[in-house]
């Protein structure tokens, strides 16, 4: 059978005037961790041209991209000190743990879960222990990057994931860098105000990305104009630790209908006439 290529576009290696020049790390610096993780926590084959994978490589945090509820993005540029085409700006999500979060309702969304260790599932029941604490922290994590691994190959528009180190994902960054040489993140769709042709077409964007999760058995769980970003006519859908199974969780159907209810009032605010029970019906078909 060929290879499925999922339908992204190749994105432009970017790079920063970072003063990336030592050959030690200097401050917020370290040495490129991808040649010390396993292959299984490495992102899809085939990786991208732009994925940096020397170990002579720095990792130089730039700055918060943004703040949440149980996850904090930062801007991180991976390079190779003196070599500018071997440099990339990535989004580092690194994950609270469970002491520092903010989140409190995620059993509704684990429904049906299981980790793969029935250690693993009983010591996320004990609040107290230290290895119950241990596996809490880095189970969003782990559900994130197998989702997003699951969706760039299914062709789906997330980021992609370039790999997972404990806690930290490191994923594509969305968005470019201006003429200035400042990092510009890509903004969320809340933030935008587009005319009505592009409208309709991010609509078709959002349909497409919810039925590609719907036929690998998923809904996001917690999709609205806050969680899909705008990278000029593509969007581009983040935030999935919470990712719901629509057959195994008994509150999937509800989920993926407050999705389709969010999306939905956003796009008819602008004035795109939109039918919720229609586009909840033709997604949650496709999940069987």
């Amino acid at each position: 059978m060929p290879q499925h290529t999922p339908d992204h576009p190749t994105r432009q290696i970017l790079t920063l005037d970072t003063g990336v020049d030592a050959v030690e790390p200097g401050p917020d610096q370290r040495w490129s961790t991808w040649p010390s993780i396993a292959k299984g926590q490495r992102g899809p084959h085939p990786h991208p041209d732009w994925v940096v994978t020397a170990a002579a490589a720095l990792d130089t945090e730039l700055g918060v991209l943004k703040t949440g509820k149980e996850a904090d993005v930062f801007l991180v540029e991976r390079a190779v000190p003196d070599d500018p085409d071997r440099a990339v700006l990535l989004a580092a999500k690194r994950y609270r743990d469970t002491d520092h979060r903010q989140f409190h309702r995620a059993g509704t969304y684990t429904e049906g879960r299981r980790e793969r260790r029935s250690r693993d599932q009983r010591a996320t029941q004990d609040r107290h222990s230290a290895w119950g604490r241990s596996v809490r922290a880095t189970q969003w994590a782990d559900a994130e990057f197998a989702t997003l691994c699951a969706l760039w190959e299914a062709g789906a528009p997330v980021p992609y994931p370039v790999q997972i180190d404990g806690t930290e994902l490191l994923l594509e960054f969305v968005g470019h860098v201006d003429d200035a040489g400042a990092a510009v993140a890509a903004p969320r769709l809340a933030q935008t105000r587009p005319d009505t042709d592009l409208l309709a077409d991010w609509f078709e964007q959002v349909r497409s990305a919810m039925g590609v999760l719907a036929r690998l058995g998923w809904a996001h769980g917690d999709l609205s104009p806050y969680n899909v970003l705008a990278d000029g006519e593509r969007l581009v859908v983040i935030d999935l630790p919470q990712v719901v199974d629509l057959v195994a969780n008994p509150f999937g159907a509800e989920l993926l209908h407050r999705d389709c209810r969010n999306m939905g009032a956003w796009f008819a605010a602008r004035g795109l006439e939109v039918d919720v029970d229609a586009l909840f019906a033709e997604v949650f078909a496709q999940a069987w």
